[in-house]
Order: structure tokens, then C-alpha cells, then sequence
């Protein structure tokens, strides 16, 4: 399915079937759009006993979430949650990827490493797992334009009604 350039996805903003809010026209590239960082950050408690994965695990038991305008440091090998500033709404015909920034993959900082792909008629801010995989510590400040969203068609309609729409950090 075709992704959208920029001119077709601002014909999609402006007739209002794609919703970035708040939407900042400088943050708009050839085919993606930039999200930034927000202030609130989930890090992972140490480790009292193994975690059984299943459907119903909770990861808020193993976070405390941490609000803050100013800076976060990321040491080696460190794993945190982050949610976007922007919220996207997409109408049931359009999906989309949440990808990295390359400038940032370059100094080790993983942006999402896994589920990067967003369902037909979301409407929530996007949930981010940062990891640092690089030797130095990765100090990183909300507002930080830290990854884009790739928006694409789709091939029919669907809408996600899953447990994480409407979902918070």
C-alpha cells in the first residue's frame, strides 16, 4: 500500500481525517511526520523476582512513572517508556509506522523495538521504548523531536479496539 508524501497527507490533515494535535507544520518531512518526546517516563523498578509474561501482565507493576520537563539520562543497556506529546487520530482506512530517527540511532538510542506499527483508527499518543544500545550514557529532554510516524493507506477499512486504545503511559 502507498505511503504518504507530504503533500497528500497535509490534503488529509486539512480535511481533517488525519488528526495530530498539538500539529506543528516544521515537524512535517518529505513522507513522515516528526513526533516529540513528552514529560512522562516509565522506568523500571529493580527486579524483585521473574516476571511472568502473559496477556495479562501489567508493566505498570514493574514501572514508576516519573514526570518531568526537564532531562533524562538513559545509562548503557537501560530501558525506559516514554509517550509522545502529539496524539493522532487516523480514520479506518489509513495505518501507520512509528520509526526511529536516524541521527539518534547513530548515537545508540533505540526508539521502539517492537509493535511499531499503529492500527487503522487510533486515537492516542504513542507509546515509545527507548533503549540505549550504545557505551555512553544518552542524556534526552522532552520536546525532543525522537522518532516520525510514516502514515499509509490501507486496503479496506478497520479500526483497532484493542486493550491500549486511548492508552496513557
Amino acid at each position: 500500500m502507498p505511503v504518504l508524501t507530504k503533500l497528500p497527507l497535509l490534503k488529509e490533515i486539512r480535511a481533517g481525517r488525519i488528526r495530530i494535535t498539538p500539529f506543528r507544520r516544521a515537524n512535517l518531512g518529505p513522507a513522515s511526520y516528526d513526533l516529540t518526546l513528552g514529560s512522562h517516563f516509565r522506568f523500571f523498578k529493580k527486579p524483585q523476582s521473574a516476571m511472568v509474561v502473559n496477556e495479562s501482565t501489567d508493566y505498570r507493576k514493574i514501572t514508576k512513572l516519573i514526570r518531568t520537563k526537564g532531562p533524562v539520562t538513559l545509562m548503557p543497556g537501560q530501558l525506559a517508556q516514554a509517550i509522545t506529546e502529539e496524539k493522532i487520530t487516523l480514520p479506518e482506512d489509513i495505518c501507520g509506522w512509528l520509526q526511529g530517527r536516524s541521527r539518534f540511532a547513530r548515537l545508540g538510542l533505540v526508539v521502539h523495538i517492537t509493535a511499531s506499527f499503529m492500527q487503522p483508527g487510533i486515537n492516542n499518543r504513542q507509546v515509545l521504548e527507548l533503549f540505549n544500545a550504545g557505551p555512553f550514557p544518552l542524556t534526552i529532554k522532552p520536546g525532543l523531536r525522537v522518532c516520525q510516524f510514516i502514515f499509509e493507506r490501507c486496503e479496506g477499512k478497520a479500526k483497532y479496539g484493542g486493550r491500549f486504545r486511548g492508552q496513557r503511559l
